[in-house]
């Protein structure tokens, strides 16, 4: 019952098989097929959030810490969102981003400056260090992700992106 790859031949067995298997004698009324997909995801997801922890501690930062400073950066020049713009992205409350932003500031990763447009508003712009230490740890993490997909071929790797953003494409917004 093992999956073959994207045109490969069959790889190992590996442990989600032995999951699967003992499930199959232990319960051969159910149709357990979903797991040869979602266990690997599973454990895969975990392993990248293993090598995402690393790779941002290594630059001193936490994953919240990045997301915020990410965003600023795909922002492009001069790399500035309101804080509404990055509770979006983000997907935290406003009183999480304030408390997020008041962090990263004291920092010296961002610094707030008023709104042009809203007296009462305020623009959170990445400072050149914030800058400087998200392109690191980006670049980092890009380093690890790709040593995850080492073992596939650029075809098998869009053929996984596809069927991923297919499978993913009912939950977003």
């Amino acid at each position: 019952m093992s999956a073959q790859p994207l045109g490969g031949p069959n790889p190992p067995a590996d442990d989600v098989d032995a999951i699967v298997d003992a499930w199959v004698r232990e319960r051969p009324d159910l149709d357990v097929a979903p797991l040869h997909v979602f266990s690997r995801v599973s454990r895969l997801a975990r392993r990248l959030d293993l090598d995402r922890v690393q790779a941002f501690a290594s630059h001193q930062l936490e994953g919240w810490e990045f997301d915020v400073l990410s965003a600023l950066r795909r922002a492009g020049a001069p790399y500035e969102l309101s804080p509404g713009q990055l509770v979006r992205q983000t997907l935290v409350t406003s009183g999480t981003m304030t408390n997020r932003v008041d962090r990263l500031e004291r920092r010296g990763l961002v610094e707030r400056s008023p709104s042009p447009s809203d007296r009462r508003g305020v623009i959170v712009r990445l400072t050149p260090s914030g800058q400087q230490t998200v392109d690191a740890a980006m670049a980092d993490l890009l380093d690890r992700e790709r040593d995850l997909l080492a073992e596939l071929p650029a075809s098998e790797r869009d053929a996984l992106a596809a069927l991923l953003r297919r499978l993913l494409s009912p939950f977003e917004a």
